[in-house]
Formats: structure tokens, sequence, C-alpha cells
């Protein structure tokens, strides 16, 4: 807990103030695809974009460090939890007009995959393998099947850190390969530091046959099936490629699949996953991660980019080996 926060009467002033229910010390491994992590301090969920622009106002003018969490994957959360305010969002409105497409922040990805297909409209099929949300999506510049967000983003509708609400161009995202402006910042900022927010974003895409996207977005279905371990929990993959190679081949090259630390433990389907197949913690999953990275750089002279979000508080995850 955060020296000085009252959780309860912060709680209670969410509720007066803006009529979002909140509850502490709240367990958060469930709302990850990891299924690790420990409580937050104060854990609130929003259902529209009107509730996230107030908390997360609410929480800055009190100085109060807060994180917003979509659905959970690509990160891994702390055993110890997160400190402050947890914003989990569920904005979940979406629409089309012509060949645009916009969605909230807590639109899932592969929903946004499917409404495009049936509205006729291409460009977001690679969405299908996207576990995670819109906003996220557009923070991380995610991607699937030599696709990506920054190809087909039109715009976003971000909330400043200095409370401003704009609408930004795609071409000042400062989009890279799994990379925007807004995870570069995030990852030179102070935990608890305000951010930018995502409230939604509008995607240019392109007329097409229904039918023809929906043969697509079936053999992204199947590929999925036949190469990722999608039964067991895992946060996606978790590493970026280095330039002109895989993550996943390299690790499995080193033999590394099947190597185990607690309940986490590298897939024997795909090397660049994860999975926690014996209720591992947190603190596994990241040693498990380190390992193989340094493996790699010792056996390969590759220095592997984590892709995954190590976040909340880890201190002294290090103190057992």
């Amino acid at each position: 807990m955060i020296a000085g926060f009252d959780a309860i009467q912060t709680g209670t002033d969410i509720q007066r103030r803006i009529g979002v229910k909140t509850s502490r010390d709240e367990p958060l491994a469930r709302f990850t695809t990891m299924r690790v992590g420990g409580p937050a301090d104060l854990f609130a969920t929003i259902h529209n974009a009107h509730e996230l622009r107030a908390l997360v106002r609410f929480a800055r003018t009190r100085g109060l460090p807060h994180f917003v969490l979509g659905r959970g994957s690509d990160l891994v959360i702390a055993d110890a939890g997160i400190r402050g305010l947890v914003i989990q969002v569920r904005a979940e409105g979406s629409r089309t007009d012509g060949t645009s497409y916009t969605a909230e922040a807590g639109v899932q990805m592969a929903r946004a995959a499917t409404e495009t297909q049936r509205a006729g409209l291409t460009g977001l099929e690679f969405g299908l393998a996207i576990p995670g949300t819109v906003g996220g999506a557009v923070w991380a510049n995610a991607g699937a099947h030599d696709a990506e967000v920054a190809a087909v983003l039109a715009s976003a509708r971000v909330l400043d850190v200095d409370g401003t609400e704009r609408i930004v161009p795609a071409a000042e995202l400062a989009f890279a390969y799994r990379d925007s402006r807004f995870k570069a910042a995030d990852a030179r900022a102070d935990s608890g530091a305000p951010r930018d927010v995502v409230i939604d974003a509008t995607f240019r895409l392109t007329e097409a046959d229904p039918e023809t996207i929906k043969t697509r977005l079936d053999e992204i279905r199947h590929w999925r099936q036949a190469h990722q371990p999608l039964g067991l929990p895992s946060a996606g993959s978790v590493f970026r490629n280095p330039p002109g190679d895989s993550a996943g081949r390299l690790i499995e090259a080193a033999g590394l699949k099947g190597t185990r630390i607690g309940g986490a433990v590298v897939s024997e389907k795909h090397a660049n996953f994860i999975v926690n197949d014996q209720k591992g913690s947190a603190t596994d999953v990241r040693r498990l991660a380190e390992r193989v990275r340094a493996e790699i750089l010792a056996r390969d002279g590759v220095d592997l980019r984590f892709e995954i979000e190590f976040v909340g508080d880890w201190t002294g995850w290090e103190a057992e080996r």
C-alpha cells in the first residue's frame, strides 16, 4: 500500500463523484491471460469512455498512481500486485462509417476483426490473433500474420498527460515494430506517473467481399490452433523478433523448449511462448524469461527484447534463485 493512501476514502470518493464502484485488494491474476499477479490496492471497472476520462482525471488531480488494464494480455503482473488504482477498461462501443471503423479502447481485437468482416471491410483480420483490446493494440502497435495496427490506423482519440483530449493522426504516433509513442513514453516514465491514455481508435479499411474476409479469418484461426498453445495460460509472444530472424526459432534451436522454473515452462508447441501450466507465479515466469534471454545472448550473441511487459511491484523478485 502507498504511504498515506486511504483506499476506503478514495473508493468512496470515486463512487460519489463518478458513480463507479471500487474494490480493495482485488486479486489481479484472473484478469490476465497468464493468470498470475497479486492484488491492486484499489480496483475499478469502467464501461464507457466517459467513465474512463473521469476516473483517469480523478487519479491525476490527486497524484494517485494508476494503471490502465485491458484484457490482461501481453503483460505479467508482479506477485506483489500493483500499487494505487487499477482501472480495468470495459468500454466497448464501436461503429462503422463507410470504410472507417471506430472502436473504444476496451473492444477486443478479435471482435473488431469479426465486426469489420460482417461489414465487408478488410484490413483488421490480423486482430483475430491479438488477444488484447484496441487500446492495448494501439499502445503496442500490435501485429500478427504480416500485418500491424500502424498499417490501418487512421487516428486515436487520446487523453494527454495534461488532461487535454484530442484526436491524434496515426502519423504522429511514432509507430515502429511493436512500439509507439505511448509505449516509448511509458518506458521512460516513473512508476505511477501520468501517461497518455487511448480513449478510442479509428481504422481506415477497404471494402471487400465478406465471405472472402471470412475465409482469411478461418485461415488465421486454424493456424493459431495448430501452432500456438491456446489451451494454456500465457501472455502471448514473450520476445520481439530480432531483425531478420525469429525469436521462436532461436529459442527452439537452443534446445530450450520444455525448460521449466516452478509452474512456468517454455511451450513445446511454440518456443516464444511461456505457459503457466502448473499454477506458477509471476516470479516463475520472469525468471524463466530472463534465463531464456541470457542463454540466447550467450549462445547466439542476440539480446532478445521483451514483447511482454512486466508491471507492478517487482521489488526483490531476484532475491531467490
